[in-house]
């Protein structure tokens, strides 16, 4: 039996999903499991992070666990916690989403978000993997509104390319690791097969939607602003425009075969993406 955490988020739910489809046992867990649409057959257990009783109940009797603890780096260190908790209950195979650039000191605050779990799973004791994935081609749902309103995609990153990764691939990997101690003590960077700037993306997307997108840049003075107006918080906003500097200056756009190493195919391309979920854009 495998326990997912983030069971209903953009990467654990594609777990749960893929896994299911594959016959395995697995226990989603979620804050709100009355609210969880997850696949027929899925057990789906209340589990807080914060609450210690209710996440060792949901690691009892799993034989792999996978951790999705930072889920904003607003949040404080919540995935050394989770790590205990997963090893006190006997877990002995633990998956931990991560993100690129976890430790590269060139990123800014970025760079630390993961350390602390990173550190924690590595001396757990337990068969530990890390997947550190790229910009997720689902972040561009933000645009989804715009578009759909006639506006322009809005461009913080300049000409910055990065290697946008499907979220399908990332939990395909997840899959692979959560079934085999074959990759215990590996970090993964997972990262599509190419490097994609924000005009590029929208370029691609337009073809999807057999339209032109036109795009507005945003001088990189006014990201932080641009951000606070968009909902976030004075924190987030401070440390994401640390991290915008990074890509615009060319420092995320690495490209690795890692998916492909994990799963036997190449990784998806955006336009793949983009082609299966247009008619999100759409009103």
């Amino acid at each position: 039996m495998i326990v997912i955490t983030g069971a209903t988020g953009t990467i654990g739910s594609e777990i749960v999903r893929q896994l299911a489809e594959r016959g395995v046992k697995v226990r989603a867990v979620s804050r709100n499991p009355e609210a969880a649409r997850l696949p027929e057959g899925v057990e789906v257990v209340r589990g807080d992070y914060l609450d210690p009783a209710s996440m060792a109940a949901a690691f009892d009797g799993a034989q792999a666990a996978f951790l999705n603890g930072q889920v904003s780096i607003d949040d404080t260190d919540t995935d050394t916690a989770l790590i205990a908790a997963a090893r006190a209950a006997g877990v002995p195979r633990l998956v931990k989403l991560s993100a690129i650039g976890t430790g590269d000191t060139l990123l800014g605050p970025f760079a630390t978000w993961h350390m602390p779990g990173e550190k924690a799973i590595s001396e757990s004791g337990a068969a530990w993997t890390i997947l550190r994935p790229s910009s997720f081609a689902s972040n561009t749902l933000s645009w989804a509104e715009p578009i759909k309103a006639g506006q322009p995609v809005p461009n913080m990153t300049g000409t910055g390319a990065q290697g946008v990764v499907d979220p399908r691939d990332i939990a395909a990997v997840a899959v692979e690791v959560l079934l085999s101690d074959e990759h215990a003590g590996r970090i993964y960077t997972l990262t599509g097969p190419e490097a994609l700037s924000v005009p590029e993306q929208a370029e691609i997307l337009g073809a999807a939607l057999g339209r032109r997108l036109e795009v507005a840049d945003i001088p990189f003075d006014q990201v932080k602003a641009a951000l606070i107006a968009a909902g976030r918080t004075e924190t987030f906003a401070e440390r994401a425009t640390a991290g915008n500097a990074f890509v615009r200056r060319g420092g995320n756009t690495t490209v690795t075969r890692d998916i492909e190493r994990v799963t036997g195919r190449a990784p998806r391309t955006y336009a793949d993406w983009a082609r299966d979920h247009a008619h999100l854009f759409t009103a």
